[in-house]
């Protein structure tokens, strides 16, 4: 794909273009006319990456587009970024530029923004970091009020904290949440927003327990938890537990219980063909599961979470990916429905397109 060409007049027939393929390919199922969640035309991303580029003794942001791998594209800005990261990149690159110390064999620029207005920037050098580097990194933190870590090979150097607490409101709610430093977040948070909201409308009045998979840092566990009886939520990566753990307390939601187990593994232990010790302290008899939640990476559930998911009698189903989608609703057509569709566009202008499917029980 090559680098994004981001025009604005040009947003809103590429969206509709988008959805007109998704209605294309689930009229199969019948699919009921979707909810169409648009994004910022512009400043919509919370999370950016560049390689730095060195020419002598200068440095710039690149990208690379894939039709000619070899040859960086400079940049000095990047208007699909957060406004914050857009502003800061030129005030960052000049500062570089003119320390030593801090430039030496830079490698890599991350930022990670909110919509509450924290920001956090990672550098990445090709050589070891020592005090001198940290001592420099200090004074550009505190000059540009960012949160700032330094990493290396088999290194990381956190000045203050290695996370970012994000802050947004969601109907009558204000939710928290902590988002660590290269752990999986939503890279556009207004479409996030929109995404929560949708999944939350769909969930009311479903009543019952839930079970949730891929739970993250918590992102929908927050937002649906009120909505139910009690949740049951997964998530295998130990930091993203760790993180959703403070996003259920910060939020004061006391009716989950957090299991870092994989779809598969829980899978097997709701059929009762595996045991794990993780379940010795937990009542799986004391759920009465009425929806199954799932944000499963782009690859989809497999055949043992499909087999879980046709005993539920709804299937909240987002997916970033949607022809592991269809495959899935394909698998489950014979004991579900398309009740409720909805389409997210987490990134304009490309191909991609986030969905939405509430499934019931035929």
């Amino acid at each position: 794909m090559p680098l994004p060409s981001i025009d604005p007049a040009l947003y809103s027939s590429q969206l509709a273009e988008k959805v007109a393929g998704f209605k294309r390919a689930f009229a199969p199922f019948a699919v009921p006319e979707p909810a169409v969640f648009a994004s910022a035309p512009m400043h919509y991303r919370l999370r950016a990456e560049f390689r730095m580029w060195h020419d002598g003794d200068r440095v710039d942001y690149a990208m690379f587009d894939p039709a000619d791998p070899k040859q960086p594209v400079a940049i000095d800005t990047f208007p699909a970024a957060a406004e914050p990261i857009c502003a800061l990149m030129p005030r960052l690159r000049e500062r570089l530029q003119r320390d030593e110390i801090l430039k030496r064999r830079l490698f890599q620029v991350d930022f990670l923004a909110t919509l509450s207005g924290e920001l956090m920037v990672t550098l990445v050098y090709h050589r070891p970091l020592d005090e001198s580097w940290e001592a420099a990194a200090r004074g550009l933190a505190a000059d540009f009020g960012v949160q700032l870590i330094g990493r290396s090979r088999k290194q990381k150097i956190v000045l203050d904290r290695d996370w970012v607490l994000e802050e947004f409101e969601l109907g009558d709610r204000r939710l928290r949440y902590k988002q660590i430093e290269g752990s999986f977040t939503q890279p556009n948070g207004g479409v996030n927003r929109q995404m929560l909201g949708w999944a939350s409308a769909q969930a009311a009045g479903l009543g019952g327990d839930l079970l949730e998979l891929y739970c993250g840092n918590g992102n929908f566990t927050v937002a649906l938890a009120p909505l139910f009886g009690q949740v049951l939520a997964t998530e295998v990566s130990k930091s993203s537990v760790h993180a959703a753990h403070y996003n259920l307390d910060a939020n004061g939601i006391d009716n989950v219980a957090m299991l870092r187990m994989s779809s598969d593994e829980i899978s097997g232990a709701l059929a009762r063909v595996r045991e794990f010790r993780r379940l010795k302290d937990l009542d799986l008899d004391g759920y009465r599961f009425s929806t199954l939640f799932v944000d499963p990476p782009r690859s989809g559930l497999d055949d043992a979470t499909v087999d879980l998911a046709c005993r539920f009698d709804r299937v909240l189903y987002v997916s970033c990916n949607p022809q592991t989608l269809h495959d899935n609703v394909a698998a489950l057509q014979d004991t579900h429905r398309i009740a409720a569709a909805a389409v997210f566009d987490q990134f304009p202008y490309t191909h991609h397109l986030e969905c939405g499917l509430l499934l019931a029980r035929r």
